[in-house]
């Protein structure tokens, strides 16, 4: 048995049973569980990351903050490593989007590396995404004002992968 491969796969399936009821709000509505797959595959292909706890992090990344998962049953269940990246990339739903937005610009730089890279890939998902296809109310200018944001969170993730921080600035070009 591989300990790794048994945490990434479990964490793929716990992630795709909490999400099993969600959809993305691109004009396909496509399964929510595709873009935390997407997150564990820019990891692996892209930003040759091969940390199991990293991927895992990916794959439950926004467990918390969309379904009822909490931080104490991610622990339990996949340790204080993955569960740790996943809080660290947690938005606090309580609060205004305009101050979860200004949070995650003034906390990227003191994020754990594998933070960093998880909240790397999400960025660069989510800018494919928009690219690709958005939300069906968004014009370029709320396109470009996303990108601008985006560009901002990972200016504080910089130095942390050479390969996932290209991947992002081409896909921020690719939109404005």
């Amino acid at each position: 048995m591989n300990p790794d491969l048994v945490l990434v796969l479990d964490a793929a399936a716990f992630a795709a049973d909490k999400h099993r009821r969600q959809r993305r709000k691109d004009a396909e509505a496509t399964p929510y569980i595709n873009h935390p797959l997407t997150l564990a595959t820019i990891l692996a292909r892209e930003g040759s990351v091969a940390d199991a706890e990293v991927i895992a992090a990916a794959l439950l990344h926004d467990t918390v903050e969309d379904t009822e998962t909490t931080l104490a049953e991610l622990e339990a269940r996949f340790g204080r490593g993955v569960a740790g990246m996943v809080a660290e990339v947690t938005d606090d739903k309580s609060l205004p989007k305009a101050e979860r937005k200004r949070l995650q610009v003034a906390r990227a730089a003191h994020k754990s590396p594998g933070a960093k890279l998880v909240k790397l890939a999400d960025k660069i998902a989510n800018l494919r995404d928009i690219a690709g296809s958005p939300p069906a109310d968004w014009d370029q200018a709320r396109k470009a004002a996303y990108v601008r944001w985006a560009s901002e969170v990972v200016a504080g993730l910089r130095g942390t992968n050479a390969a996932l921080e290209a991947a992002f600035d081409a896909a921020a070009a690719a939109i404005i």
